[in-house]
């Protein structure tokens, strides 16, 4: 039954998706505001602070292209959804863009009518187990109880390997990163599977974080990154071109701190269009020719915000990679500006 109400609810934003929604640059730029979707609080992406405010590598994305678009990066709704909610919240147009550790598959980009942008953090769904439970591989998990979020590319990815392991698992049903904590802690699964980020980022709000382990195993390509409707070519350029400015900001060495001095204009044509004291790139997205100096000094480059919400200083603690940019080895590689 929940298999089937999971595949209703995709039927329903596929066929929502090709609704006209062709004009949310227009919207967000009318209504003065952006909405987009973000997880309900997963640390280090996407969660409010003390204040209440959304910070993190997640919550970035939505900020900088507010600044692009609206110059206030500050000018967003915040949207908390589940795995099971997202989709049909962007397909029914309630957010305009969802920057939620949401996998690029198949399925999502041609039967659910969604366009990926781009991958924002490559990432691998993996296991995590109390050390207490003296597991040291996935494959020794025969029989363990596993909590999962439901309506997500992880449930599928657990059956196959089991399957493909000959184990058997019993599935815990969840529908939110606090929910899996909570019942992870309270002992109601032994095992805790989604995107390794994921886990790192649940690990390190732990009380004993030292008391969890995360299995070597990574089971899959979780390609993770924001989305949008099909057939809002314009606000998908938008979001696209702004994580592009990112990424390509951190290989040209714009940071949040020259941002100003290099605005005023560099020997570097390809980062004087970037910034638009060259060419007319602003004017081709429908923007002003500064939206990408204002979009890169929101948190700064890609690698200052990687730092910044989830990097090896911080407690979700982190390593660049595969997110390290293609110069270190990575796979992150912004197309040219020009």
């Amino acid at each position: 039954m929940k298999k089937s109400v999971f595949f209703g609810a995709l039927t329903v934003a596929g066929i929502a998706a090709g609704g006209v929604y062709a004009g949310t640059l227009d919207d967000v730029k009318a209504r003065g505001k952006l909405n987009c979707g973000v997880a309900t609080g997963v640390p280090g992406f996407a969660t409010p602070d003390a204040n209440g405010e959304w910070q993190g590598f997640d919550v970035s994305i939505c900020r900088a292209v507010a600044a692009a678009v609206l110059n206030d990066a500050s000018a967003v709704e915040f949207v908390p959804t589940t795995g099971k909610t997202r989709f049909t919240a962007l397909a029914s147009g309630e957010i305009d863009m969802l920057a939620r550790n949401t996998t690029w598959t198949f399925s999502r980009d041609v039967d659910l009518k969604f366009d990926f942008i781009g991958v924002n953090y490559y990432d691998g769904q993996g296991f995590m187990v109390p050390s207490g439970l003296g597991v040291t591989s996935a494959k020794d998990l025969d029989g363990a109880t596993v909590c999962i979020q439901t309506g997500t590319t992880t449930e599928l990815n657990l059956a196959d390997f089991f399957r493909i392991n000959n184990i058997s698992y019993e599935p815990v049903p969840i529908e939110t990163n606090a929910e899996a904590q909570q019942q992870y802690l309270a002992g109601a699964c032994d095992v805790y599977t989604t995107d390794a980020s994921g886990l790192a980022a649940t690990r390190a709000s732990f009380e004993n974080p030292a008391e969890h382990v995360l299995l070597p195993e990574i089971i899959s390509k979780e390609p993770l990154g924001p989305l949008v409707r099909h057939g809002d070519n314009e606000w998908g350029d938008v979001v696209r071109w702004t994580l592009n400015a990112l990424v390509a900001a951190e290989e040209l060495d714009v940071t949040s701190a020259n941002i100003a001095e290099m605005a005023s204009g560099t020997n570097n044509p390809e980062i004087n269009r970037m910034l638009g004291t060259e060419g007319n790139l602003g004017e081709m997205l429908g923007l002003e020719a500064e939206w990408a100096q204002r979009a890169i000094a929101v948190n700064g480059n890609y690698g200052e915000i990687f730092e910044k919400f989830i990097g090896e200083s911080t407690p979700i603690g982190l390593a660049r990679g595969l997110n390290a940019q293609w110069t270190d080895g990575g796979l992150l590689y912004a197309p040219p500006f020009r």
